[in-house]
């Protein structure tokens, strides 16, 4: 797999709390923090700064905390580390565009949407998946959809593989698995862990009976548990 570039001073500093749980930071505590990937105590200001004019961060009582935006990032963020499933009827979840005449960006914040619950498009306007789930269907609420619970005629097995392509999301998961544990340097490794979450939040979260064999995202799950657990660990070390 390529090379991935280290993250950017910002970065680093949302990382810090997007991953490690802190209720809160303080700037000294984020700057030390910071210095242990290589970040200058200057830099990681500036950094802080900009996060804050962005809507990233906020300030709360002189310590930094998590902007709505990235509080919500957060929350997909834990649903993409823990395993979801519920026990599988062999139903299936189904919502269908229903409203024409939508602008593009309309358009394309509901394809954002769908694809946040896990969903991917059958055919335009048609999504789907199985309805493994514990998470509440919200989307449903949404007045451009109609929204129902199906069971296909077609091979439940064959249409995930449809919908996913399941090699290659493997592959790239395998690789991660390798690259993380053979990363030692704090900012290299950092970057690592990213990718990790970033990747198991495109996780479909199928069920089993549905998955290819050697399916790595169990043991994704429980590596990037262990990262976050430097992270706690560092960030208790810094206070």
């Amino acid at each position: 797999m390529e090379d991935l570039a280290p993250l950017s001073a910002r970065s680093v500093m949302l990382s810090l709390l997007l991953g490690s749980h802190p209720d809160r930071m303080s700037a000294a505590e984020l700057v030390r923090a910071g210095e242990h990937f290589g970040i200058p105590a200057a830099t990681a200001r500036v950094a802080l700064t900009r996060a804050v004019a962005a809507g990233d961060l906020e300030r709360d009582a002189g310590d930094y905390v998590l902007g709505a935006r990235l509080a919500a990032r957060q929350r997909r963020q834990d649903e993409a580390v823990l395993d979801a499933e519920t026990g599988w009827d062999g139903g299936w979840e189904m919502a269908v565009v229903v409203v024409a005449g939508r602008t593009g960006a309309e358009r394309a914040a509901l394809r954002d949407r769908l694809a946040s619950y896990r969903l991917a498009e059958l055919r335009e306007g048609v999504w789907t998946r199985p309805a493994n789930l514990r998470r509440a269907r919200e989307y449903a609420d949404d007045e451009v959809l109609s929204t129902f619970r199906v069971t296909p005629d077609e091979d439940p097995v064959a249409l995930a593989a449809r919908l996913w392509d399941l090699g290659a999301w493997a592959a790239e998961g395998r690789a991660l698995l390798a690259r993380l544990a053979a990363t030692p340097e704090p900012a290299a490794r950092l970057a690592v862990a990213a990718h990790v979450v970033r990747h198991l939040a495109a996780d479909p979260l199928l069920p089993a009976a549905l998955l290819p064999a050697g399916w790595p995202a169990g043991e994704m799950r429980t590596a990037y548990a262990g990262y976050q657990d430097e992270l706690r660990s560092l960030s208790v070390g810094v206070r």
